[in-house]
């Protein structure tokens, strides 16, 4: 199983074109108390490194006044990882505990967290903390509508920043709003620039890979019923008070893996286990799912299994009746497909 406590975390910042994901990067480096983070970024040219004073830099790697690093990606992700990590264990860089890695407006962020999750090399050293995406309160909702990426971007974040909110109307930020909910009621959403809103917090606070769970859909926020993606992409939530075996998260992985496949945009899931005092964290996008970590303590009193799965074009009763493999016990054939399940009337 996979150890949290020395793994470095990453937080994935992603966000359509023009959506204030770069405004984000230069606040957050100009934050004194955050020394010891790693930026990866597409481009230097975006980073408003003028302002922020260069120290050193080598190659793809810039260190700023602050303490922070700036990384320009290399061919792949995998690779610039390994390349800062390498550097940091031979004192080329400064230490840094946190990683944050900006997508490119135009990203679908599922084969970036595929590597994340299971690339022997990445997932060994660093940990997928959270992905937040950026949303403009002026243009998001048309972009929802019209566009691919922000529909993919909005539905795999644990968290969300509206952006632009202080020339949005009211109107418009209920808008956005619904729109969000209508594809991830599970996320945090936060409003910037708002009194309220602290990027460290948003971007780096570790709380974000149990927030999903421990948060309730905002029941206020209708769905728009204009939405294209309405019947497309939902969230579906399985809740238990039964401690599960480990078989029974094999087989219901084994077999969302295989029957969902990319319909299966991502799965965030606290497990109780039989034997086990701590909770189990599973991960997944699409057919990749991250090993099973044991997380240090349950986030709260609350210690039933809960599990969130995002899906596209995927039937509300197959990803329900795919619950009810979790129960299997120790010794028994999982089931071979959907159709097996909701063949057994399966509640």
């Amino acid at each position: 199983m996979g150890d949290p406590l020395h793994r470095i975390p990453i937080t994935v910042l992603t966000g359509f074109l023009g959506s204030g994901k770069t405004t984000l990067i230069n606040a957050l480096l100009r934050n004194p108390n955050l020394r010891d983070t790693a930026v990866v970024v597409n481009e230097f040219g975006d980073i408003a490194l003028d302002h922020l004073l260069v120290t050193s830099s080598s190659d793809n790697v810039v260190v700023l006044d602050s303490g922070c690093l700036c990384c320009v990606v290399l061919d792949s992700l995998k690779e610039t990882l390994a390349d800062l990590y390498h550097r940091r264990a031979r004192a080329e860089v400064p230490p840094f505990s946190r990683v944050i890695v900006e997508t490119t407006g135009l990203a679908d962020p599922a084969p970036l967290m595929q590597v994340l999750l299971r690339d022997s090399f990445v997932s060994h050293y660093f940990e997928l903390s959270a992905l937040v995406t950026t949303v403009d309160a002026v243009f998001g909702v048309r972009q929802l509508e019209t566009q691919r990426e922000p529909v993919k971007q909005v539905a795999l974040a644990d968290r969300i920043v509206i952006t632009k909110a202080d020339v949005a109307s009211a109107e418009a930020l209920k808008q956005v709003e619904r729109a969000i909910a209508a594809l991830n009621p599970h996320s945090s959403v936060h409003l910037s620039p708002h009194p309220s809103f602290d990027v460290e917090r948003v971007l780096l606070d570790p709380a974000a890979r149990t927030q999903a769970f421990l948060r309730e859909p905002d029941t206020t926020l209708e769905p728009a019923s204009s939405d294209r993606h309405d019947d497309s992409v939902r969230s579906t939530s399985f809740v238990t008070d039964r401690a599960l075996h480990w078989a029974g998260l094999a087989g219901w992985t084994d077999l969302v893996r295989k029957e969902f496949g990319a319909k299966l945009l991502r799965c965030k899931g606290l497990v109780r286990i039989h034997g086990l005092d701590v909770p189990v964290l599973v991960q997944g996008v699409q057919t990749v799912f991250a090993a099973p970590t044991r997380l240090p303590a349950w986030p709260s009193d609350d210690r039933r299994t809960r599990i969130v799965c995002i899906t596209q074009g995927m039937p509300k009763e197959w990803v329900e009746a795919s619950f009810a493999a979790l129960f299997a016990e120790p010794g028994t054939y999982p089931p071979a497909s959907i159709h097996e399940l909701l063949s057994r009337n399966v509640p």
